[in-house]
């Protein structure tokens, strides 16, 4: 079965697609987080052959939830409800900034302020972390 891995975030959504055997997340794209996210999120989900979503489940340093964490859930919802596939919710902790070293060191003549890949391997991060702990 094939996963999408979501990294939500205000302006935009990274995203990474599992391989088929949904053993690893790899980047996908970035997406605007704007008045027509639900709606491409389900057409990448039926194009993609999507069975199941991972979201980023967003909390403080303390374990509560951040000022992201609604927001996510409600587009959780709305996935279970309109593309009818599960969604499970994984810690993204320090997704972002773990993307960000390994591309600074491994991608050379990028700007630093570029997050589009950032975004996208924190997806793939958050969709491999669950993934591995599935198969376990």
């Amino acid at each position: 079965m094939r996963y999408l891995g979501i990294d939500y975030g205000t302006r935009k959504c990274g995203l990474a697609l599992s391989d088929e055997g949904g053993s690893m997340g790899f980047p996908y794209k970035i997406i605007p987080n704007d008045t027509g996210l639900y709606d491409k999120l389900v057409l990448i989900i039926k194009s993609e052959n999507v069975g199941a979503v991972v979201m980023g489940e967003s909390k403080d340093l303390a374990g509560n939830d951040n000022a992201i964490a609604n927001a996510a859930r409600l587009l959780g919802t709305f996935i279970m409800n309109e593309a009818k596939v599960p969604v499970y919710y994984e810690p993204e902790m320090f997704t972002s900034a773990e993307a960000r070293r390994a591309r600074d060191e491994s991608v050379t003549g990028r700007s630093p302020k570029s997050t589009d890949a950032v975004d996208a391997s924190a997806a793939a991060l958050i969709l491999t972390s669950y993934l591995s702990k599935k198969h376990d």
